[in-house]
């Protein structure tokens, strides 16, 4: 098996080789919340570029539920045209292409002027920038099942869209891993307590997915290894949601780890012995190999061939690459024909770990923008020059969200 081996997955469908581009948020979106010209081009150069699999930035459930102001919102069939031209565009070099399909809960931001919800009513811990974000209203039975049946929704547009599938989104410290962690779910009925009841709402949205959309549709999910937070989602808890998420007809869980309070997904956690320097979660993926039964997708700092072969070699069935993949889309084309290529962003020396994820995301959504207009990407970026311009850039789309909310 070779990184440019098909992997043939549960649900009997052909992903072209072993290399994925992981999810990264664009915040691309039209004036109506669906997906801009920019967006479309940016994921042509995905598709020209040879991966196997192209997973989406978040796609969101609920327009008043949003990871950012700028992203795409799928909860009718109002755009559904425009949707289908993201699906062809990103489709268009063979690849598999899934849509990340996602509830921020508590993670949104307060200057959106939206009500968050979450397990619990616990706050984000995120020090000097904690007022950045309200209490969240700890959820009622009606309000998780609204949000079960938004989830259905997108996913079954997803497909209507042309998309090849979908990735439910339980990590990262959205809505989903809220639930999962005992940090932020503190409820005492049927979705809190025991990690069974804790998964329930995961579980029982990849149920109800599964069940409306056809069989050669791909159902996957996102996961956290854990939330490298002392007292929360476990490496553990994420073996027992695994046992259960056998039993669902999964074709694929992407491992990978961290939450706004604790960004390991951006090679910065409150453990950094725990982070390799490349392939971070890989450690924690090689433990879930004995319990899964589908497929898993290991994400998180791959750049180089070496370390990408490293993953297939120790059983894993994708790779997940994104930052990489921000900075040069043509990657794996570079890798089938043998150049040795490792695309990577100038070093972060910032010591404060929040800000340091920030400004990556900024870096990283400045290689993106400069994509979207056909141009070459520069991975030497001042951090703080790419934070300071993503800021205003932020403000900006904050105030055209709320109007357009405002006006719906």
């Amino acid at each position: 098996m070779t990184l440019f081996s098909p992997l043939l997955l549960p649900n009997g469908t052909r992903v072209p080789n072993r290399i994925a581009k992981a999810a990264m948020e664009e915040n691309m979106c039209d004036a109506e919340h669906a997906p801009s010209d920019a967006l479309l081009r940016l994921y042509q150069a995905w598709a020209d570029g040879g991966a196997g699999l192209i997973l989406t930035g978040n796609v969101m459930v609920d327009h008043l539920a949003m990871t950012g102001p700028g992203g795409v919102v799928l909860e009718n069939d109002q755009h559904l045209d425009r949707f289908k031209e993201w699906a062809q565009v990103a489709r268009s070099g063979g690849a598999q292409v899934w849509m990340q399909i996602s509830h921020p809960g508590r993670q949104m931001m307060a200057s959106m002027g939206q009500e968050t919800w979450s397990a619990s009513a616990v706050p984000l811990d995120m020090g000097k920038l904690s007022n950045q974000f309200s209490v969240p209203k700890a959820m009622t039975p009606s309000d998780i099942a609204e949000v079960l049946q938004r989830f259905v929704r997108t996913a079954q547009l997803a497909e209507r869209a042309g998309f090849n599938g979908v990735q439910i989104h339980g990590a990262h410290g959205y809505l989903l891993s809220q639930f999962l962690s005992p940090l932020c779910n503190r409820r005492q009925d049927a979705w809190g307590g025991r990690i069974d009841n804790r998964a329930r709402l995961l579980v029982d949205i990849v149920k109800a997915v599964r069940a409306v959309v056809s069989p050669q549709f791909a159902v996957s999910v996102k996961l956290n290894s854990a939330d490298f937070q002392r007292g929360g989602f476990s490496p553990g808890d994420a073996q027992q949601v695994l046992q259960m998420l056998n039993e669902l007809s999964v074709d694929l869980v992407e491992i990978s780890g961290g939450s706004y309070e604790a960004p390991a997904m951006q090679g910065q956690a409150r453990d950094g012995r725990t982070l390799a320097r490349e392939a971070y979660f890989l450690e924690f993926a090689q433990n879930m190999l004995a319990t899964a039964q589908m497929p898993l997708m290991v994400t998180g700092g791959i750049r180089r061939k070496a370390v990408a072969e490293q993953v297939l070699e120790s059983g894993v069935s994708m790779v997940g690459i994104a930052t990489a993949l921000a900075i040069d889309p043509h990657l794996p084309q570079a890798w089938l024909a043998g150049r040795g290529v490792s695309p990577e962003l100038s070093p972060m020396t910032w010591k404060n770990k929040t800000m340091a994820a920030l400004a990556t995301m900024a870096r990283v959504k400045y290689q993106l923008k400069k994509l979207s207009h056909g141009q070459v990407t520069n991975p030497r970026i001042s951090p703080l020059w790419a934070l300071v311009t993503q800021q205003i850039k932020t403000a900006q789309q904050t105030k055209q969200y709320r109007l357009w909310v405002a006006n719906l």
